[in-house]
């Protein structure tokens, strides 16, 4: 597992597994989003599996799938609510941890500089660079 902190309350990550929640519960987390789609992964990593392990650990569990090149404006509401209700640091995952970025990014279009959230997702290797445009919409959606 490898946890990428966008920010002190928020961190994306590639596929975790059942076994990674209590360290990320050690690590701080009261919130974890599944931002990917079961059709991606095997029965023992799904959303449901993934929820009751966590809950079991009293951790907040959000399933939010976001498909490849798919991502809606609900999926930003969704994690944005998520965010907002949480009790303490979020950690999501995907595949890469790349769709939970681009989620952090529409979330926070108009409230933190362009420049800056490609800048801070650039320092774990994702390119968001062509994303500009579609960020700087969102920002004027508001």
């Amino acid at each position: 597992m490898e946890i990428r902190a966008l920010t002190p309350d928020y961190a994306v990550s590639p596929q975790i597994d059942p076994s990674d929640l209590p360290a990320l519960k050690a690590a701080g987390y009261t919130t974890i989003i599944d931002n990917r789609p079961d059709g991606e992964i095997p029965t023992p990593l799904q959303a449901e599996a993934m929820k009751a392990a966590a809950e079991a650990l009293g951790l907040t569990f959000v399933i939010n799938p976001v498909l490849p090149g798919a991502m809606t404006a609900e999926n930003v509401a969704v994690q944005e609510q998520a965010v907002a209700g949480a009790t303490g640091p979020v950690f999501t995952y995907c595949a890469s941890g790349n769709r939970s970025a681009i989620v952090w990014m529409l979330m926070n279009a108009g409230k933190l500089p362009v420049d800056e959230m490609i800048a801070n997702t650039a320092r774990f290797g994702y390119n968001h660079a062509p994303l500009r445009g579609l960020i700087e919409a969102a920002a004027e959606q508001g």
